[in-house]
């Protein structure tokens, strides 16, 4: 009879996840019961995991028009990630871990440490609409890199998010999900270390980031805020705007969370806005970063007293996409980085063109991706720039 208590006790709580448990791959949150990866559930159904895996195998070419530099050519694995999700004891208590193990999903080159570890980190779900976690994960930043990766319409992120975003760190956050009359809004904080998943021991300053968004016109389907391109078809025009800012106190880190560790600590302040729009296949969405830093120049810290900087300015970025029969999709994207003037004898204003054809075979769980991109700089767009670049990127995503 205990046994069947227990169970019976587990199957409700299930049950009154359901919202939750349709709801696509987040990376700032367990993902639990939702997929039909390798799952187990014990006999008295207090513990439960769900293991997936993923992989991005990728052939990239690009070529500098400098007439010095050789073609870049870059044929290898990009991610290979593990992943596991679950609850101990009951639904509310719930854990995510995900390892990475390629040199390039490992933040090697820059701290020098293979960080296999990208998440492990505990929720605990006070209602349905509130939760805490604790651990190291992904900060309540700009959409795109709260996207998962795996859930991305082109083979990379933009420039811009590569250049401002806060990227992993280890900390504690709130996470708030209520309505406005009809209207939904998701409301999320946290308090973290500053520098990311490489720290070994924590300085004096914290980094504190927030973020707010809206759905004037109600829930996307199965989550696809979070996911780009309209895979959902949504029947009814869907919107999400997003504001947030983080305040990263004396880092000792290039961009905070990422980059090269510095010898003098400076202080980063990143305001970002984006939004998401999708209806009937049509899918559009901008994202704008600012950061502001008082001396961005600083020095590497190691023998050599290299210079370096934190990248100071504003970028744009917006893309847009429909999804044709048969699982085919079409997509443009534009990337605007604008330097400040601090830092413009190392940074060049940088514009990206890119065009995109997806064949989602299993949505993003499987599909094929072949990019194509120019990029100018200082607003040549043309080929005797020689800063100028061009290339492609082929690439598969296979998952569970």
């Amino acid at each position: 009879m205990k046994r069947i208590k227990k169970a019976s006790i587990a199957l409700l709580s299930i049950l009154s996840l359901s919202d939750f448990a349709k709801a696509q791959e987040r990376d700032d949150r367990a993902t639990i019961l939702n997929f039909k990866g390798i799952q187990y559930t014990s006999k008295d159904s207090l513990f439960y995991t769900n293991f997936r895996f993923r992989m991005q195998n990728r052939l990239k070419f690009t070529n500098v028009l400098d007439g010095e530099s050789n073609n870049d050519i870059e044929a290898r694995i990009r991610r290979l990630r593990m992943r596991m999700d679950g609850y101990i004891y009951t639904p509310k208590i719930s854990y995510t871990v995900q390892l990475a193990f390629t040199r390039g999903d490992q933040d090697f080159d820059d701290s020098g440490i293979p960080n296999i570890v990208r998440d492990a980190v505990i929720f605990y779900n006070f209602t349905d609409d509130f939760y805490i976690s604790f651990g190291q994960n992904k900060l309540p930043g700009n959409r795109q890199r709260v996207t998962s990766s795996g859930s991305q319409q082109f083979a990379e992120r933009s420039l811009v998010n590569a250049s401002f975003n806060v990227d992993r760190d280890f900390g504690l956050s709130l996470n708030l999900s209520k309505k406005i009359g009809d209207m939904p809004f998701n409301a999320k904080a946290a308090l973290s270390t500053g520098e990311g998943r490489a720290v070994n021991s924590t300085d004096d300053g914290f980094a504190y980031t927030g973020r707010v968004e809206f759905l004037p016109l109600g829930q996307f389907t199965n989550d696809g805020d979070y996911s780009e391109g309209d895979i959902e078809r949504e029947e009814k025009p869907k919107l999400s705007i997003g504001v947030g800012y983080s305040y990263n106190d004396r880092t000792t880190r290039e961009a905070g969370q990422t980059g090269k560790f510095v010898q003098n600590p400076f202080t980063l302040e990143t305001a970002f806005a984006d939004a998401i729009f999708k209806y009937q296949g049509f899918a559009y969405q901008a994202e704008y970063m600012q950061r502001d830093v008082d001396n961005p120049l600083n020095t590497v810290d190691d023998d050599d007293a290299e210079e370096t900087y934190a990248y100071k300015g504003w970028g744009l970025n917006q893309q847009t996409s429909y999804l044709l029969n048969h699982g085919y999709e079409i997509a443009g994207r534009y990337t605007l980085l604008q330097p400040h003037s601090h830092i413009r004898a190392f940074e060049s204003q940088t514009e990206v063109i890119e065009l995109g054809l997806t064949k989602y075979m299993k949505a993003h769980r499987l599909k094929f991706q072949l990019n194509s991109n120019y990029t100018f700089k200082d607003g040549h767009f043309n080929n005797t720039k020689q800063k100028n670049a061009w290339g492609g990127t082929f690439q598969i995503e296979l998952g569970i």
